[in-house]
């Protein structure tokens, strides 16, 4: 009998492209992901990894075992799902729900809520992974999570699988943030072509907050320029406090700005982001998995612009 559990270890290495990484997104140990794979490997008898270069690929073996094991994992998981919701008992919500989310909605928006989940259901077990939206939306489709938080900026897309939901939570609200000694610091709002000279600090280019950066500098020659780049918005904040440079800093989770620093929105166009969670259809009847939900929309209410 073919190891499920094997199957996913196996579906993780070919999607993280080794051994090491699959399991560090896991959280087993190398060795324990290449005794899974041997196994499975034993099982079938064909070879289903083949080394490349410094990584592994699936062989056409691997390669058929993942795609035709997709519809059964799925089907496995939305029948967990229905004997969850159809038990009988006292609606007590138990289980594990494994999320992942990006580093400011961790810190506006999921921190406060665990606590207070943690009250209201004491047998939920939540699991929290940082990551960026893409990778969000690719965790949750391939099954190595089971809740995402992801944002859209503006006209920035964020493809979305055919085996994922997706449920709007709220919209965020990024400000240019500057010192107040600034010649800009008095106005009300901000259009892009009046930054067009500034020096920046943005996270890094691969980053859809970037991206989102230089589509609102669209039409204005040589700008942004960006010299510093960090992926925490604290650091942005604290670069800003210098004054060698400004920053495009959203709302959500941001820190006290201080006397010294002043934000600005912009204007034509505005910096917003819609805020999303994100899940695998066939675990929308899981009892953990929607009062997790619940919780974030009742959350994510009281949020936004």
């Amino acid at each position: 009998m073919i190891d499920l559990e094997a199957v996913r270890s196996l579906r993780t290495v070919a999607r993280e492209g080794s051994v090491s990484a699959a399991a560090a997104t896991l959280g087993f140990t190398p060795s324990a992901v290449s005794q899974q794979i041997k196994r499975l490997e034993r099982e079938t008898g064909v070879a289903l990894l083949e080394r490349v270069g410094r990584g592994v690929a699936l062989t056409d073996a691997g390669t058929q075992l993942v795609v035709g094991s997709t519809p059964i994992l799925a089907e496995l998981e939305r029948l967990r799902a229905d004997l969850q919701a159809s038990a009988p008992g006292d609606g007590t919500v138990s289980g594990e729900v494994r999320i992942a989310a990006f580093s400011t909605v961790v810190r506006g928006l999921l921190a406060p809520l665990l606590a207070d989940l943690g009250r209201t259901h004491p047998d939920l077990r939540l699991l929290v992974r940082e990551s960026e939206p893409w990778e969000t939306v690719a965790l949750i489709a391939s099954g190595q999570r089971d809740l995402g938080i992801a944002h859209q900026w503006g006209g920035v897309a964020l493809a979305i699988p055919d085996n994922v939901v997706v449920t709007p939570l709220f919209t965020d609200v990024a400000d240019i943030v500057l010192h107040r000694d600034h010649p800009l610091a008095d106005l009300d709002a901000l259009h892009p072509r009046d930054l067009a000279d500034e020096a920046w600090v943005a996270t890094f280019e691969t980053t859809i907050c970037r991206q989102w950066l230089r589509r609102l500098f669209d039409g204005v020659s040589n700008a942004p320029r960006v010299v510093y780049e960090s992926m925490e918005f604290e650091n942005h904040l604290e670069l800003a406090r210098t004054g060698a440079v400004v920053a495009l800093v959203p709302r959500l989770g941001r820190a006290a700005l201080g006397p010294d620093l002043v934000a600005i929105p912009t204007i034509d166009p505005a910096s917003t982001r819609d805020v999303v969670a994100v899940h695998r259809r066939s675990q929308g009847d899981s009892p953990a998995l929607r009062a997790t939900l619940t919780a974030l929309r009742e959350r994510g209410a009281t949020l936004g612009d």
